[in-house]
């Protein structure tokens, strides 16, 4: 427990320097050792779902800052989701869930998409298997135990709905306390390559800083300390498929919920801390290297010569005023590649306490 002026007062170990302020908790779903250690079973489990195959681990490998490494994933039922994994690094500091959706605003109300969402199917809950899963996790005692520490005000955490808003809390106490802080560049031990490649960040030829700002490097970085963030959201130029700036359906970001033309391609700022073990990169996952997306920016856009998604990202009306080509030497792009290296907390990506728990048991679900 941290305890620094009330801001850094709270139940919960969260494992963050006294230099980053600690991220809000809801009011409905406060932080308890006890939850993060449910929501921590729950998340490794695959019977909360359809086929007993997929958990949100699957998805969400620790070894890669809880992305999974490959374009886009494939759900229970084998419906290929449109867009990529999201490392869930720090997801506690996101006014924002998701990709493009500025209406998700809390790490609950995104999980309930994996869960219960048919567009597209993840874990393929619904209606007619609602029951019979959590019946599963009902009879289970490891979960008695856990679900009951958890919710030690509750007579019967695990009741009917009451269960399923209780998973839906624990995973999300266990996700928002997957804290990163622990990298090269926190402990300031970084190469020659990687101060050139920091210089290179922070100058305002390359302006990657604009929208990778702060502790959490992205502009959509909320804590205790700021009492509102209006979201935002930034068109990149990496599609421009009818020389108007239209996006491939049904990735089109802010746009999908809006049905705003000015929102057309517009996504979140992902925070860069882990980057470097999360490829590949993008909504769609279309990018496959770090040095790939740089020259990308570098250019000020994307330029697709052929296929089904042709076009000149760099002359999108819509791209975001801020992104302009830029020069860039080989050397500098290999230094600006060793600065995103180190924002690598490589003892997150090992760390026991965000490990799957049901292999230590000796059941492997």
């Amino acid at each position: 427990m941290v305890d620094d002026e009330g801001a850094r007062e709270s139940d919960f170990d969260w494992r963050v320097p006294a230099s980053i302020p600690l991220p809000v908790e809801p009011v409905d779903n406060p932080m308890t050792e006890a939850k993060f250690q449910l929501g921590r079973h729950l998340f490794y489990d695959t019977r909360l779902s359809v086929n007993g195959e997929i958990s949100c681990a699957s998805c969400h490998h620790q070894s890669k800052a809880f992305s999974d490494g490959i374009q886009r994933p494939v759900g229970a039922t084998g419906e290929v989701h449109p867009r990529n994994s999201q490392s869930l690094t720090n997801s506690a500091y996101f006014n924002n869930l998701t990709w493009g959706n500025p209406a998700l605003a809390t790490i609950e109300q995104q999980i309930m998409l994996p869960l219960f969402g048919d567009n597209p199917i993840e874990h393929g809950i619904d209606e007619s298997n609602f029951e019979q899963i959590i019946m599963t996790v009902q009879a289970d005692e490891t979960y008695q135990r856990l679900f009951l520490n958890a919710f030690p005000e509750q007579d019967d955490p695990l009741l009917g709905d009451l269960a399923w808003d209780n998973v839906v809390k624990a995973i999300g106490s266990f996700v928002r306390g997957m804290t990163s802080f622990n990298s090269a560049f926190d402990r300031g031990d970084l190469s020659a390559s990687a101060r050139r490649g920091e210089a290179l960040f922070n100058s305002e030829r390359l302006e990657c800083f604009h929208c990778h700002d702060g502790y959490n490097f992205s502009d959509a970085t909320i804590d205790r300390g700021v009492a509102f963030l209006e979201p935002k959201f930034h068109n990149t130029g990496l599609y421009n498929i009818d020389g108007m700036g239209a996006y491939p359906e049904p990735n089109t970001g802010r746009h999908e919920v809006t049905g705003n033309p000015d929102h057309m391609g517009q996504f979140r700022t992902p925070s860069l801390r882990n980057v470097a073990v999360t490829a590949p990169y993008n909504h769609d996952g279309s990018v496959a290297t770090l040095e790939e997306v740089i020259r990308n920016y570098a250019r000020g856009g994307r330029v697709i010569a052929s296929g089904e998604n042709a076009g000149d990202g760099r002359i999108s009306p819509f791209k975001d005023g801020v992104l302009v080509p830029f020069r860039i030497s080989d050397a500098e792009v290999d230094d600006l590649v060793a600065f995103l290296e180190s924002l690598t907390d490589h003892d997150f990506l090992v760390d026991p306490r965000f490990s799957n728990p049901w292999e230590s048991t000796g059941e492997n679900l």
